[in-house]
């Protein structure tokens, strides 16, 4: 009789530990699908914006980049914000701010206040992309981590293409200021769910809140044994202190590290994938696309594509290895914008022959599949790897935060080369960036697959070249 009570109690609380746990990921899955959301927004609803505020150029560039440098001060602080308020705190900042920031941008009643609005949204996507993959990688059972931090990485793919279907529905009747709106419903459904989450048990134990912290494992835990052996591993990995800013001016090894992963991320920006992603209607206009309903179905197609193409980097990245992968994709997305450029050359000289929009739209697509398969997931991957254990917080914080800058750069200047060199050349100027970073990868970049963190540590600091201390 007892022992069918002990079991059914099993039972039970394994139920109970699924489900906290699916919530724990429904919850930082919003948080990416908001980043998503706010990265996909704005490129159906710019042309609108354009003509309702009588924007110029370069106020079009503005309004496109004022959230990455939103982004890039969200992240440059949201490390500080997260250690001493907590995971939970900072996601629920984050929430809020993408609800001030959404509507402020739906009511704006002018240019002004839409800018500030959208670095209000920038710097909740900031925390997002930060604390999410962050609370998530502290909560998972360590045999689902790397697929509930593929997951969130896949809900900010699924957001851009939501963003992008919502702005095609939208179109129709040219109401930009919903399109912007709209985000404040997932942004409110994300700060009530944070209101359930528990705080991170390695947070809490970083403050000394030992007692908490194991209340927190053994909700996660199916046994009081495996809550315990879980403390014991984070009280063990917190006598690691974090040394980034003194080991990166005391060490050339560490300095080495952080300046690859700052160089990976401004690789990954200068692809010119963003430009797509912010600019799509723009550049299927020029291509041929003369009304509004065929650019915005163009763009919707280019989200799916973006979508099914993560979908082949989570299945090979641990296989094929960072960097054949990285090769490959650097390559195809160089392809991809030479003949895109080519197919608008022609455009542009009064070739009007069908055929060239269509292979424009399969390149720009050919394009997306070769940057998501690739330099989208890869680049975040091996930042997170080859950053020494004492400074990866540091380290990490950096190359994200130069993400969001050349993210930046990226979005105030395409509009300026389109109106300085045509949009061909600006094209062809990515082509041979990219070309360049095939280069880069095989010269520095290391292939970190199936080598310990460890191993790749200790090949960092015993001097070895940056594309040998996978080795």
């Amino acid at each position: 009789m007892s022992e069918t009570i002990m079991n059914g109690e099993n039972r039970l609380r394994v139920n109970n530990v699924r489900k906290m746990r699916g919530f724990i990921a429904f919850a930082a899955g919003m948080a990416g699908l908001l980043f998503g959301l706010d990265i996909g927004v704005i490129s159906g609803a710019l042309p609108f914006i354009t003509t309702h505020f009588d924007l110029t150029s370069r106020l079009q560039e503005w309004v496109v980049s004022a959230m990455m440098f939103g982004a890039a001060l969200g992240a440059i602080s949201t490390g500080w914000i997260s250690f001493r308020l907590g995971r939970k705190t900072s996601l629920m900042s984050g929430a809020t701010l993408f609800i001030l920031g959404s509507l402020g941008s739906a009511f704006a009643p002018n240019v002004q206040v839409l800018l500030i609005s959208r670095v209000l949204l920038g710097f909740a996507v900031g925390i997002a992309s930060y604390v999410a993959p962050l609370y998530l990688s502290e909560m998972a059972a360590k045999e689902d981590r790397g697929k509930l931090i593929s997951m969130y990485q896949m809900m900010v793919t699924i957001g851009i293409l939501a963003a992008f279907l919502s702005d095609t529905a939208f179109s129709y009747s040219g109401n930009w200021r919903m399109m912007l709106g709209v985000i404040s419903i997932p942004a409110f459904l994300l700060m009530v769910s944070v209101f359930g989450l528990p705080d991170s048990p390695r947070w809490l134990a970083s403050k000394g809140m030992f007692v908490k912290a194991k209340e927190i494992l053994c909700k996660l835990s199916t046994t009081d044994d495996e809550a315990e052996a879980e403390l014991a591993e984070i009280n063990e990995s917190l006598r690691v202190k974090q040394e980034g800013w003194g080991l990166f001016k005391s060490n050339k090894n560490v300095r080495r590290a952080v300046y690859l992963g700052m160089l990976l991320q401004a690789m990954q920006q200068f692809t010119g994938m963003n430009v797509i992603l912010y600019y799509a209607p723009q550049i299927f206009k020029s291509a041929g696309f003369a009304n509004t309903e065929q650019q915005m179905i163009a763009t919707v197609i280019c989200g799916l594509t973006n979508v099914l193409a993560t979908l082949i980097a989570m299945k090979t990245v641990d296989k094929s290895g960072r960097k054949p992968i990285l090769k490959v994709g650097f390559a195809g997305i160089a392809f991809g914008t030479f003949l895109l450029g080519v197919c608008l050359y022609m455009i542009n000289a009064g070739f009007n022959a069908g055929w060239i929009s269509f292979v424009a739209v399969l390149m720009t697509l050919f394009t997306i599949t070769s940057f998501a398969m690739s330099a989208g997931p890869v680049v975040w991957i091996l930042c997170s790897e080859i950053q020494p254990l004492k400074s990866r917080d540091f380290g990490v914080a950096c190359s994200t935060t130069t993400n969001w800058i050349v993210n930046m750069i990226i979005g105030a200047t395409f509009l300026t080369l389109i109106n300085s060199f045509g949009i061909a050349v600006t094209f062809w100027i990515y082509t041979v960036l990219n070309i360049s970073f095939v280069v880069l990868t095989i010269l520095l970049i290391p292939e970190t697959k199936g080598i310990s963190l460890e191993q790749i540590e200790k090949n960092l600091m015993d001097g070895k070249p940056l594309k040998d201390i996978g080795v």
